[in-house]
């Protein structure tokens, strides 16, 4: 299926994109900018000393081929190294630049961050270079940047400075910058757990080639239930979004309708942006005509499936928990009293069985078990409901986090098997 046409101003995308930026915490009040060249040449680009967190329209600032400004401020200090981008690389027609803090701590420490870490992370953030140290605004640094986009690079660590990546468009381009922060925030974590553990050419090229085949068929008037669970995934997958427990461009969410049927997010669309009509119906080997399922369905499929109590399920990436997938560190989640009431002992899945078409993936849930590690793709997690799936995402999630801090503390100390037992009496756990 094609994209569709962008018919949204370059003012209002760069407008919301930064305010996504902001509001993700991936930037401050007075850093990062964001450009678009559009067809004419034209590039639309941030303006300075203005509140990022506050943009408005009006504010960006459009700086034709002739050099000429059309706008209420002067264009960002940085717009010498978005102009070379955009002169060394046609392909690119978007810019984005920001300070981040896990690719600052890059950046400082004159390292970029290993994208095999995952294969989305590897496909989506491109080639990832290193551009020396020059003076802000300067065309040194517009030089320096350019070499390495020139070297057919999309992201590029700035030597004390953050990042810039560039892309096809702005929606792409924050993808990518979004993937590529990710992969950097994980690796900070995941290196105070142990040693880190890389994809292989092998292993990378085994999740390209995952895909979905099913046929397509009109399902007809949608009943209650499924009207009631697509608006229930939509604001339980752009919450996610917000609280950085899924990424845009990565990450499945589905809800049994009954019997073989349940609804799933669709492949290549940005999570946090998803309506409830995104969502895509799958039934037996049959899919919502005019869709395409996420390319976890056949996965999802098989836990139903197996498992007729589950009635939703999430395969996410939130960065804590991602950060024990890349280790060969377990998740003990027998931490806090919370911790294991509602996630039992998590168990962990090898690299890519959740890519197989024998189901295998099912067999590392269960009604005791409702969560899995997945190695080096985040974790699964299982349950009775929307709700009961996200609650115990956010417990997955808050666990491991505390789980790395206190080691920065000192020994965590795990709850002794009469307290389990304890646990085990008190809630009726299985």
């Amino acid at each position: 299926m094609n994209q569709p046409r962008n018919v949204v101003h370059p003012r209002d995308e760069i407008m919301r994109t930064m305010d996504r930026i902001y509001r993700y915490r991936m930037t401050t009040t007075s850093g990062g900018n964001l450009s678009i060249r559009d067809s004419s040449g034209n590039i639309w680009i941030t303006p300075a000393r203005v509140d990022k967190g506050n943009l408005t329209r009006n504010d960006i600032v459009c700086v034709h081929p002739d050099g000429s400004i059309e706008g209420l401020h002067p264009a960002s200090s940085e717009f010498p190294f978005h102009k070379a981008i955009y002169e060394a690389r046609p392909d690119i027609h978007a810019v984005v630049h920001a300070h981040p803090v896990a690719l600052v701590a890059f950046s400082i420490s004159r390292q970029t961050p290993n994208t095999r870490l995952f294969h989305q992370a590897h496909s989506v953030c491109g080639k990832v270079g290193f551009a020396p140290y020059a003076c802000p605004g300067s065309e040194a640094l517009g030089q320096s940047i350019a070499r390495m986009f020139a070297q057919s690079c999309d992201s590029v660590i700035l030597e004390n400075h953050g990042v810039v990546v560039g892309g096809s468009d702005l929606a792409r381009t924050f993808e990518r910058f979004e993937a590529f922060e990710f992969a950097g925030k994980t690796l900070v974590k995941a290196n105070q757990l142990g040693e880190v553990r890389y994809l292989t050419d092998q292993q990378l090229e085994q999740a390209a080639q995952r895909g979905v085949d099913f046929e397509s068929y009109d399902p007809g008037i949608a009943s209650a239930k499924e009207q009631e669970l697509r608006r229930q995934l939509c604001d339980f997958v752009r919450r996610g979004c917000r609280q950085r427990l899924l990424i845009s461009t990565e990450g499945s969410f589905s809800a049994r309708v009954g019997g073989e049927s349940f609804l799933i997010t669709p492949t290549q669309k940005d999570r946090e942006l998803l309506r409830a009509e995104d969502f895509v119906l799958v039934d037996g080997d049959r899919r919502e005509v005019g869709k395409l399922a996420s390319r976890a369905a056949r996965a999802h499929q098989k836990i139903y499936q197996k498992h007729p109590h589950v009635q939703a399920i999430v395969f996410a990436h939130p960065v804590n928990a991602t950060a024990f997938s890349t280790t060969d560190v377990p998740l003990n989640v027998r931490t806090s009293q919370e911790s294991y009431v509602f996630l039992r002992d998590v168990q962990r899945a090898e690299y890519g069985v959740q890519y197989g078409s024998d189901g295998g993936i099912a067999g590392y849930v269960s009604a005791s078990n409702p969560a899995a590690i997945l190695e080096n793709d985040g974790v699964l997690v299982t349950g009775s409901s929307v709700l009961d799936v996200f609650d115990r995402l956010e417990v997955l999630e808050s666990t491991a986090e505390a789980v790395i801090d206190a080691q920065a503390i000192g020994k965590v100390s795990v709850m002794p098997d009469s307290v389990i037992e304890e646990l085990r009496e008190a809630f009726h756990l299985k």
